[in-house]
């Protein structure tokens, strides 16, 4: 080809780019936004926090099974050990796949409604390995899978709470069968109602960072209640029924408080300041609680005992868990000195006064210490306290009456619907075991399995 022809083809070349640029540079201002929306829809998860939640996720197992399994057990007499340790298990079992099924969606499931979730996720459908949990978890970005499955252990543990309540003397068939109705009709309303955007509570500006409305007054309140309509076991008051091993129970305290980090540090939702705060405090209430009990215990008493301390460190865990990460570490130190005294009141005179058999003190200590708790929250939010401070317009009063309606509304859905569900299980199972069965204990005569061998 001659050179006059390749500078012609030059020159048309040229031209036609000069002509084509304009279309080009077009086309890609007009891709941009398209690209730059379809990142935007498709966030890509933070690999550290990932890794943060998964941790926390099974620090909170490791609170049910066998952090509060071991607790209760040590608790009851060694008649009854293999009953409780049975009944943790298989509810935490059972609500866990409820929560895949159902639970999750009735929760979580983007429904508008004030009360429920919605059924557009059961079966988990359109929750996979690609999608995220930022419209859950103010924003921080993690697969929506692992916010499902730390949800799940905090559904999981609730019931398994209510167990202690009525310890050594409900049949096995009805105490799972409650529990599966009562997260579907108690427990995840609450949740949705308290952590979903479109919650009721959520929406009246309810502060409750790791669930002391959604767990512990829940299941505090249903205890009562169980306790009262399942009735005393056989000999109370008058035969011996002291904890058959306090070693046991000490063991699985500090198992609560080692998978607690999980439950309020994991709360945060990602590894950063929000969840050294939840560490700290923590620490720092359960702490002040334990030694608040002890203390109590020498005045009134005369010596602090092993069962005080621990019932103080579960006290603190439950009085901060809704303030973790919202209150400032001296103010969670407040909370834990002065959540043992109440609950011990109520533990020591309350429940005697009364005569309710609570075997577990599951109301004295996770009802009232979460009560105070979350009423307290509302207190030490307060920046001049060294809380997180307040939302804009929200004054320290305004908050306080807030979480005052939190715990009245909790304590109102969760009474009303034990009481139906109790009824609803007696009448279909039956909810005592039969006295000769009581008297030889629930090991043996539902389980045909003894703990200790003489």
């Amino acid at each position: 080809m001659s050179s006059s022809k390749l500078s012609i083809l030059g020159r048309a070349g040229l031209a036609a780019t000069a002509f084509l640029a304009p279309v080009v540079a077009f086309a890609q201002d007009a891709a941009a936004p398209a690209a730059a929306a379809a990142a935007a829809a498709d966030p890509i998860p933070n690999k550290g926090d990932t890794a943060f939640m998964f941790i926390s996720t099974l620090l909170v197992l490791f609170m049910i099974i066998p952090g509060l399994a071991l607790f209760y057990g040590g608790l009851v007499r060694g008649k009854n050990m293999l009953s409780i340790l049975m009944q943790t298990t298989v509810v935490a079992c059972v609500v866990m796949i409820l929560w895949v099924v159902y639970g999750y969606s009735f929760a979580f499931g983007g429904g508008t409604n004030a009360f429920f979730g919605g059924t557009a996720k059961m079966f988990l459908a359109g929750v996979t390995t690609s999608t995220t949990a930022a419209t859950f978890s103010k924003g921080v970005v993690i697969p929506e899978m692992i916010f499902m499955l730390f949800q799940m252990t905090f559904a999981a543990i609730t019931p398994a709470l209510i167990l202690g309540a009525f310890a050594e003397r409900i049949k096995f068939g009805a105490a799972v069968l409650f529990c599966g109705l009562w997260v579907t009709f108690v427990y995840f309303p609450i949740a949705h109602m308290v952590w979903d955007s479109n919650g009721l509570l959520f929406k009246l500006g309810a502060l409750d960072f790791a669930g002391g409305t959604v767990v512990h007054i829940n299941a505090g309140v249903s205890g009562l209640i169980g306790a009262i309509m399942v009735g005393k076991r056989l000999g109370y008051g008058k035969d011996m029924m002291a904890p058959h091993s306090l070693t046991l129970s000490m063991v699985g305290a500090a198992m609560l408080w080692f998978g607690w980090f999980g439950f309020n540090a994991g709360s945060n939702l990602e590894a950063s300041g929000g969840a050294m705060l939840a560490t700290v405090n923590t620490f720092v209430a359960t702490a002040a609680a334990t030694l608040s009990w002890s203390l109590v215990e020498k005045i009134v008493r005369g010596k602090a005992s092993m069962l005080g301390a621990i019932s103080g460190m579960v006290a603190g865990l439950v009085a901060v868990t809704p303030a973790a990460g919202i209150a400032g570490p001296m103010g969670a130190i407040i909370l834990g000195l002065l959540v043992s005294p109440l609950c011990f009141f109520f533990v020591s005179v309350v429940k005697n006064k009364f005569g309710y058999d609570d075997t577990a003190d599951v109301f004295g200590v996770h009802g009232i210490g979460g009560m105070f708790g979350a009423i307290g929250t509302g207190v030490l939010a307060s920046a001049s306290l060294g809380g997180v401070g307040y939302a804009d317009g929200v004054t320290m009063g305004h908050q306080v009456w807030v979480q005052i309606e939190a715990v009245l509304t909790t304590i109102a859905w969760t009474g009303i619907g034990s009481i139906i569900l109790y009824k609803v299980t007696d009448l279909i199972i039956g909810l005592r075991v039969a006295p000769e069965a009581e008297r030889e204990g629930l090991d043996l005569s539902s389980h045909g399995e003894a703990a200790y061998h003489n």
